[in-house]
């Protein structure tokens, strides 16, 4: 007789993310008070959703998107794809809340498999601060 199988699926751990983040983006400024750092919080939770994406990716392909397909290969199939879900991984990649472009490099520095940040409210790689980068972890 076999023992049914409990647990949660890739899936539902994603949705529940979501869920999260979106009630994070429309809470967090409003008891926070604070337009910029809530916009940090936005944008890491954008960082966080977009890297879920990439780990979907590698679970299917074996690998991630190289530097040179980006984050196009999360909405449209690149050649290299052995597998690509109806719809794609991400409906569209999404800017981050200053609406600039999310960076992505792979492979990453100091030995990971890639680097996903945004460059901050400034736009431009480094800055302190507010202006400071955003990196996903």
């Amino acid at each position: 007789m076999q023992a049914s199988m409990k647990g949660f699926t890739l899936i539902e751990v994603m949705v529940v993310v979501v869920i999260l983040g979106i009630l994070a983006a429309v809470i967090v400024p409003s008891v926070v008070g604070k337009d910029e750092q809530a916009r940090r919080t936005l944008a890491q939770t954008s960082l966080s959703n977009v890297a879920n994406a990439l780990e979907m990716y590698r679970l299917d392909n074996h690998k991630y998107p190289t530097t040179q397909e980006g984050l196009e290969a999360l909405v449209n199939k690149p050649a290299s794809a052995k597998s690509f879900p109806p719809g794609g991984y991400l409906k569209s990649i999404p800017n981050d809340p200053w609406d600039n472009p999310i960076q992505y490099v792979a492979p990453g520095s100091a030995g990971k498999a890639y680097d996903l940040y945004s460059f901050g409210s400034d736009g431009q790689e480094g800055g302190e601060e507010d202006n400071a980068d955003i990196y996903y972890k």
